[in-house]
């Protein structure tokens, strides 16, 4: 994730980041900073971060598939949210861990949906 987050996008436990995947990166960061002038940030070969106005997220790799896009969250404490996720029913499916720029931790909510959580270290 971008290391340019400014303090009015990082609102506790709301929609921060979502994900999508693309089987062309290049395609994808072209299209998007002319159609919407997001700007991005490659990590490797395989994963570009964007920033938008009031969210950001990131195209990976992959075949996109309807239904694939990831919603992620922001938390000013990770812990404290994964807690409160399982005390209501949700269910872990990847345990917090550690990715330039932070932590993150993935879960289902009862209907099945995956989102993850993400925090600064």
């Amino acid at each position: 994730m971008a290391d340019t987050h400014s303090e009015r996008k990082l609102i506790h436990e709301q929609v921060q980041y979502i994900e999508f995947l693309s089987k062309d990166l290049s395609r994808a960061k072209e299209f998007y900073a002319k159609s919407f002038g997001w700007k991005f940030t490659d990590y490797g070969p395989n994963y570009t971060a964007f920033e938008g106005d009031y969210v950001d997220g990131g195209f990976t790799r992959g075949e996109p598939v309807k239904g694939t896009i990831l919603v992620v969250l922001y938390s000013r404490d990770i812990d404290a949210t994964l807690q409160k996720i399982v005390a209501t029913g949700g269910t872990i499916v990847k345990d917090i861990f550690n990715f330039p720029g932070g932590k993150r931790f993935h879960f289902s909510d009862p209907d099945g949906y995956e989102l993850a959580v993400w925090s600064f270290q």
